[in-house]
């Protein structure tokens, strides 16, 4: 099953929520009432009132800048609006360097672990040489929970007691990788956001083992998201960034979200660009994120 399938499968719950109304919408007339309408639409799906307005107020200008009169003509405008939202960044990971470093972090049961997991067997099925570091080491189940990836995917893993410095299994699955000859390490960090300044200050301590055991290298810090959260994640994803800075953005569990639109606000709001999405359970079900037919499948 190919992206705009595999899209429109895990999109199945926001289109019952959103698409009768989407299908109500082009149905009528492109006057007042429509836009009005397409407002309501928008924000059930989850796409947030600024976004939502935003969207709404740039389809408006391009109908009369386009003199637009056919509502077949409007739901095209209304994808190219969308798409252009979802359009910042690079979407593509920059993991060109060898060794080099993916961060991953998150609030605990957002699906880090299994993302972490699924990435390093598509990684491998590239032909590349991933390891793994555990350094969520105040949680024993999710080392437990990558080392069971880690068997799955042949990926090898790093790993300390529960309990240990984070920064020290960092230290660590470097030095492994350079020994190895590594292409990419991936790092599963503590999902603890109660404690903004204890997080920052744990983040930078790995942050400054990378900087110094690899100077120059490529790396991702990748803040993995819960879809079926909806605007509680795009909370919790402005914290992550005002207190780890981040360069892209997983969403998981899209599959079982009526919250959609939650990808648009994101991506716009934060202007951090999603790239990476779950829609289901399996080990492929991980997907690199494709603006255009993600529209399409939601639209």
């Amino acid at each position: 099953m190919g992206f705009f399938e595999k899209i429109k499968a895990g999109l199945t719950r926001t289109k019952e929520n959103i698409g009768h109304s989407f299908d109500q919408l082009f149905a009528g007339e492109l006057n007042d009432d429509f836009y009005d309408e397409l407002e309501e639409t928008l924000i059930l799906g989850d796409m947030g009132v600024e976004t939502t307005m935003k969207a709404v107020e740039e389809l408006r200008r391009r109908v009369k800048a386009e003199k637009i009169k056919d509502m077949e003509g409007a739901r095209a405008c209304l994808r190219q609006v969308l798409t252009d939202m979802l359009q910042v960044g690079e979407p593509a990971l920059k993991l060109d360097t060898a060794p080099s470093v993916a961060l991953f972090i998150g609030v605990n049961g957002v699906g880090k672990t299994t993302t972490i997991g699924k990435l390093s067997a598509r990684m491998k099925g590239e032909g590349r040489r991933v390891l793994m570091a555990a350094a969520d080491t105040f949680r024993a189940a999710a080392a437990d929970q990558l080392e069971i990836w880690s068997e799955r995917s042949g990926v090898e893993l790093v790993r300390q007691y529960e309990g240990a410095d984070p920064a020290a299994v960092v230290f660590d699955a470097l030095s492994a990788a350079k020994a190895r000859s590594a292409d990419v390490v991936l790092i599963d960090t503590a999902g603890r956001l109660h404690n903004k300044q204890n997080l920052m200050n744990e983040l930078n301590k790995i942050s400054r083992v990378v900087d110094r055991e690899l100077p120059g290298c490529d790396r991702e810090t990748l803040l993995v998201l819960d879809a079926t959260t909806g605007q509680n994640g795009l909370i919790q994803a402005k914290q992550f960034k005002e207190a780890a800075g981040i360069t892209g953005i997983v969403l998981t569990k899209l599959d079982g979200s009526a919250k959609g639109g939650i990808v648009i606000a994101i991506a716009q709001e934060l202007q951090v660009p999603v790239k990476f999405i779950g829609v289901g359970e399996g080990i492929d079900d991980l997907m690199p994120f494709e603006a255009e037919k993600f529209v399409e499948a939601l639209v």
